[in-house]
C-alpha cells in the first residue's frame, strides 16, 4: 500500500471490541471549504499570485495546509515563500475559521449517539485552526482526544496520528474505528490495523477515490452509529481485510 509514492504497511489484527470512534474533520463532520478558500486567497493576494476558485481549493484540501498552499500557489515544494504564506494562512484562518463553516447534516447527532464510546478527532488541519473550528461550532466537548497536524511527526495517511490517539485513549489501534471522507483516512486506518468507515457525502473527495482506498464500509454519516452497533454485535466473526 502506498500514498504519494510512500509505502505504508498494512497491519492485520484480529477483531476486538470497539474501544473508540475516531473522526476526520473537514468533509466528514464539517463543510469548511468556503473559509479555507477565503484564507488561501488572502495569502495568494498578499503574495501577488492569482486567486483560486472555491472549487479549485476544494480539490487541494486533505493533506495539510502547506500542501494546500503549495498546490494553490503553484510554487515549488521547497520555495521559501511558502513559509511566510503558511504563517499568514494560520493567522487569517484562525480569525475567520467559522464565518461560513457549518456542521454537516447529522454530525452533532452522530457524535451524541456515540457518547457511550470514547470519541476522538484525527485531522491534518493544524491544531490552532482545529481548536478555533471546534470552539466556534461548539463541539470541542464531544471529543476525548484530538490529534492535529504538528502533534506528531507525520500526518494521515501515515498511521502515527491514529497510534497517538490510541495512546491517549489507552486502547489498541485494533479497537479503533476511523471515520472519514478521504483515502488518507482509510489508508491511515489500514496501516494502523484499525477499522475504517468511508463517508459517502463526498463534498471534498470524489467518491471513486474514496472507494478505491477500500474502506470496510461506505455509508452516509447518519448511518455510522448503526454500523458501529452492528460491528459490536458481530464481534468475533471474520471481517474483510483490504487486499495488499
Amino acid at each position: 500500500m502506498s500514498w504519494n509514492g510512500v509505502d505504508l504497511p498494512i497491519q492485520r489484527k484480529a477483531d476486538a471490541p470497539i474501544g473508540g470512534v475516531v473522526f476526520d474533520l473537514d468533509g466528514t463532520l464539517i463543510d469548511s471549504c468556503a473559509d479555507i478558500a477565503a484564507a488561501a486567497n488572502h495569502c495568494l493576494a498578499n503574495a501577488g499570485l492569482p486567486l483560486r476558485s472555491e472549487a479549485q481549493v476544494r480539490d487541494y484540501i486533505g493533506d495539510g495546509s502547506r500542501l494546500l498552499l503549495q498546490r494553490a500557489s503553484g510554487l515549488g515544494v521547497d520555495d521559501p515563500r511558502l513559509d511566510a504564506m503558511l504563517q499568514n494562512f494560520f493567522s487569517y484562518y484562525t480569525e475567520h475559521a467559522v464565518e461560513r463553516t457549518r456542521l454537516l447534516p447529522g454530525a452533532r447527532e452522530v457524535l451524541e449517539q456515540l457518547r457511550h464510546l470514547p470519541r476522538a478527532l484525527c485531522t491534518n488541519k493544524p491544531r490552532v485552526t482545529t481548536e478555533a473550528v471546534l470552539a466556534g461550532l461548539g463541539i470541542a466537548g464531544h471529543f476525548d482526544a484530538v490529534v492535529a497536524a504538528g502533534d506528531v511527526a507525520e500526518t494521515k495517511p501515515h498511521p502515527a496520528p491514529l497510534r497517538r490517539i490510541a495512546d491517549l485513549l489507552r486502547v489498541d489501534c485494533s479497537r479503533l474505528v476511523l471515520v472519514g471522507d478521504g483515502p488518507q483516512d482509510v489508508l491511515c486506518a489500514h496501516a494502523a490495523g484499525a477499522r475504517s468507515i468511508g463517508i459517502s457525502e463526498a463534498i471534498i473527495v470524489p467518491l471513486e477515490r474514496l472507494r478505491a482506498a477500500q474502506p470496510e464500509t461506505l455509508v452516509a454519516l447518519r448511518e455510522v452509529p448503526s454500523v458501529i452497533e452492528r460491528w459490536q454485535r458481530e464481534r468475533g466473526r471474520p471481517r474483510r481485510l483490504p487486499a495488499p
